[in-house]
C-alpha cells in the first residue's frame, strides 16, 4: 500500500512545525544545509517522497536522486528504529559481496530534521509483492527470483562480521535467549489488551531452545518485499532492504522468518501476508528454498517450527506495537489501524504451529 504524504509530514522551516500538533518528519531547509555540506545536490525546490511500506523506519526518495531513511514518529520502544546502527552495518559491508545500498551521509544531530537520519545511494529497480514485472513473468524467471533471493541471505550470512569491524555490533552467544528477553518485555511496553497465546508461544520457545549454529549477521526482516530486483531479465537480486533489525545472531531466524512470507497456493489467506505473489506457478516450494540454502551454505536448518514460531511470536509483538501507535494517533497510515484482529489471528497461528508444525 503507498505512503501518502500528510500536510504536517514535509515542512520548509522548524518554526513552521512547531505551529503543527505533531512534529514533522522532515524539516527542509535544514536538511538542504546538511546536505549541501556533504557535498550532496540540494536544490531549493527539493520534493521528497514516501516509499517503502511505511510500518517502520521512514524512508524517502528526494527529488536529487537519494534516498532519506529515519526513524518514525514516536513514542517508540527503547532502542527500536536505531537508523544510525543500521548506517554502521551498511557502510561495514561496502566492500563485501552482499547486495546492500551504499550510504551517502549520515547525521546524527537530531536538531537538523528532528532525528537522526542516514542517506543512501537509489537502486532502481523493482520491489516484489504482488506481481512479477512483465519482464520477468515467466516461471523460469519466477524460479530465478527464488534463487537470487537465497543466495543474497547465504551471501549475507557468510560475510565474516569480525572482520568487518562489527565487533560489539550484536552479541555473537546466547542470541535467541535473548530474543525471548526482549519480545516478552517488548510485548509488555506495546500490549493493549490481553492475549493469553502471546505467552503461552513464549513459553513454549523457551522449552524447546535449539543450540544454535555459529553466529553470522542476522538481517533480522530478509523477505521478497524488503528487496529491490533489476527490471530486466535474468532476474537479478540487485539490494537488500530494510536493515533495521540486524543483528549479530543465529542465521536460521532469517530463514525461520522468510518461510512466514513464502506463501504456497494451498496456504489458507492471512492478514498479514506481505507477499501473495509466490502462489503463482514457477515459484518453488518453501522446502525447495530450505534445500536450496542447505546447498548453498553449508549449515543445517534444523527445528524449523521452533524458528517459524520465533517469527510468528516477533510478528505479534511488533504489530502490537504499531496498533498501539496507530490507536493513539501517532500515524497516519490506515493500514496499521486494520491490526487490532490480525494480530490476534497471527498469535493463534503461532499457537497452532507450536501444537502441529509448520507445513
Amino acid at each position: 500500500m503507498p505512503v501518502v504524504l500528510a500536510p504536517d509530514d514535509v515542512v520548509r522551516t522548524h518554526e513552521q512545525g512547531r505551529g503543527n500538533e505533531r512534529e514533522p518528519l522532515l524539516v527542509l531547509e535544514p536538511l538542504l544545509s546538511f546536505l549541501r555540506a556533504h557535498g550532496l545536490e540540494a536544490p531549493d525546490e527539493l520534493i521528497a517522497r514516501p516509499i517503502g511500506d511505511g510500518h517502520s523506519n521512514v524512508t524517502f526518495a528526494l527529488s536529487t536522486g537519494v534516498v532519506l531513511r529515519r526513524p518514525p514518529r514516536g513514542p517508540l520502544p527503547p532502542s527500536a528504529h536505531d537508523v544510525l546502527r543500521e548506517a554502521r552495518l551498511l557502510r561495514a559491508l561496502e566492500p563485501t559481496d552482499v547486495r546492500a545500498p551504499k550510504i551517502l551521509a549520515v547525521c546524527d544531530d537530531e536538531h537538523v530534521i528532528g532525528a537522526p537520519f542516514y542517506v543512501m545511494e537509489l537502486v532502481e529497480g523493482e520491489v516484489i509483492t504482488d506481481s512479477v514485472p512483465a519482464t520477468l513473468d515467466d516461471d523460469g524467471q519466477r524460479r530465478r527470483i527464488a534463487d537470487e533471493l537465497i543466495d543474497g541471505l547465504v551471501e549475507l550470512h557468510g560475510a565474516d562480521w569480525e572482520r568487518l569491524g562489527l565487533d560489539g555490533f550484536g552479541k555473537p552467544t546466547g542470541y535467541l535467549e535473548r530474543q525471548l528477553r526482549r519480545f516478552g518485555g517488548l510485548w509488555e511496553h506495546n500490549r493493549t489488551r490481553d492475549l493469553p497465546e502471546v505467552a503461552q508461544v513464549g513459553g513454549w520457545l523457551a522449552e524447546h531452545l535449539p543450540q544454535s549454529p555459529p553466529a553470522t549477521i542476522v538481517h533480522g526482516d530478509y523477505r521478497l518485499g524488503n528487496t529491490i530486483y533489476g527490471s530486466a531479465a535474468p532476474a537479478h537480486l540487485a539490494a537488500i532492504l530494510d536493515w533495521e533489525m540486524a543483528t549479530i545472531g543465529d542465521p536460521l531466524a532469517d530463514v525461520g522468518y522468510l518461510m512466514t512470507h513464502w506463501v504456497q497456493p494451498d496456504d489458507k489467506p492471512d492478514s498479514f501476508t506481505l507477499q501473495s505473489v509466490t502462489r503463482e506457478p514457477g515459484f518453488p516450494s518453501r522446502a525447495e528454498l530450505i534445500d536450496r540454502y542447505e546447498a548453498r551454505s553449508g549449515r543445517a536448518v534444523g527445528q524449523l517450527d521452533w524458528y517459524v514460531t520465533l517469527a510468528l511470536w516477533k510478528a505479534v509483538v511488533f504489530m502490537e506495537g504499531n496498533y498501539k501507535r496507530a490507536i493513539a494517533g501517532t500515524t497516519d497510515d490506515p493500514y496499521l489501524k486494520t491490526f487490532g484482529d490480525g494480530v490476534v489471528q497471527l498469535a493463534q497461528r503461532a499457537l497452532e504451529i507450536t501444537r502441529t508444525g509448520f507445513a
